[in-house]
């Protein structure tokens, strides 16, 4: 008599490289709970995931502050630095200079990118660096109780009723004036919008920089709170809707008609922009800029891709720097000989 063989369970499910999800994640997150930090982390991990970045591939970078913990809770397999205070742009250069090979994503904060780190801020987006620049945007400093951060929008208030008189410094309109090559902004509650972006991102040759409001439900979460989840439910004002279809994926974006923008991205992927603001074009950057500012004039909070151009070259185009890592070379193929260093120094004299 036949006796009946039981299935085997179904392994788990795996993208292009094989690899299963859970080889995207990282450790517990000791944040809030509800912080809008980790449901960033999450959709980083999904995007990976999704366009099959190997974890070892990826370098992740990040200063000080509640923003900065999140690398530790996604890729636990892929190299991470965490410098100090306001210093991640800096640190993140040299790390992509030493080797441009590697996939850079930094996460900053508010307060580490617009105030003590400001200056490397600027450099780095004006160098149009290879690199992906997330900050995760509270509008507070949340590790030292709820102070307001530079992103603050004027009028808005703390928890203790104390009220914003300083206006806000908006780091998109600064890295498109500066020279980013992708700059957006989205919400950490919208996963469809902040998913695409990050797949598009992923694909871009040059300065990815996008500002992801992100909630602190500790200390910015109330009314009055131009930061809050119910704040950006009622004020958000996406420009376009985005599609993003991997260079391995067949064509296919469920977009009803309306004007539509494709962009072509350096790996052969294609982002699908459909306008929701008819006037708006994301490769004009006096227009991006100019829809920025008239956005806080209406106290409107823009969300979506600013500005796209994937024809400037990148700082390590620039520098015509050689195919093999920097970091894995010879001293001998790195370091000047001493003949050389003293026809250097005789030519100054």
């Amino acid at each position: 008599m036949a006796t009946a063989t039981a299935t085997p369970p179904a392994g788990p499910k795996v993208n292009r490289l094989g690899l299963p999800i859970l080889d995207y994640r990282g450790g517990k997150s000791t944040l809030c709970a509800g912080c809008g930090h980790n449901a960033i982390s999450e959709r980083i991990i999904d995007a990976l995931y999704e366009m099959g970045v190997e974890p070892e591939r990826v370098l992740k970078m990040s200063g000080i502050g509640c923003s900065s913990k999140s690398p530790a809770y996604f890729l636990s397999r892929s190299h991470s630095f965490n410098s100090v205070h306001g210093r991640m742009a800096a640190v993140a250069t040299g790390a992509t200079l030493a080797n441009h090979t590697m996939l850079t994503l930094g996460v900053s904060g508010d307060g580490d990118t617009a105030s003590i780190g400001m200056g490397g801020f600027v450099h780095l987006m004006r160098r149009n660096l290879p690199m992906i620049y997330i900050i995760e945007d509270n509008g507070v400093y949340g590790l030292t109780k709820g102070q307001f951060s530079a992103t603050a929008d004027i009028g808005s208030t703390l928890k203790t009723g104390v009220i914003n008189d300083l206006p806000a410094i908006d780091t998109c309109a600064l890295a498109i004036q500066l020279g980013a090559t992708f700059v957006g902004r989205s919400f950490s509650g919208d996963k469809k919008q902040l998913l695409s972006m990050l797949k598009a991102a992923i694909s871009h040759k040059g300065t990815v920089m996008l500002d992801v409001i992100s909630p602190c439900v500790t200390f910015n979460d109330h009314e009055g709170s131009t930061k809050s989840y119910k704040f950006m439910q009622e004020n958000d004002e996406p420009i376009n809707e985005i599609g993003f279809v991997p260079s391995f994926e067949e064509i296919d974006v469920d977009y009803d008609s309306g004007q539509i923008v494709d962009v072509p991205m350096h790996d052969g992927s294609s982002m699908r922009l459909r306008k929701l603001h008819e006037d708006f074009d994301p490769t004009d950057k006096i227009n991006s800029v100019r829809a920025l500012m008239d956005a806080h004039e209406k106290d409107e909070v823009l969300t979506g891709v600013f500005y796209v151009n994937t024809e400037k070259p990148t700082f390590t185009d620039q520098l015509h720097i050689v195919d093999e890592p920097l970091g894995q070379q010879a001293e001998s193929a790195t370091r000047p000989s001493k003949e050389v260093l003293e026809k250097l120094m005789n030519n100054l004299r």
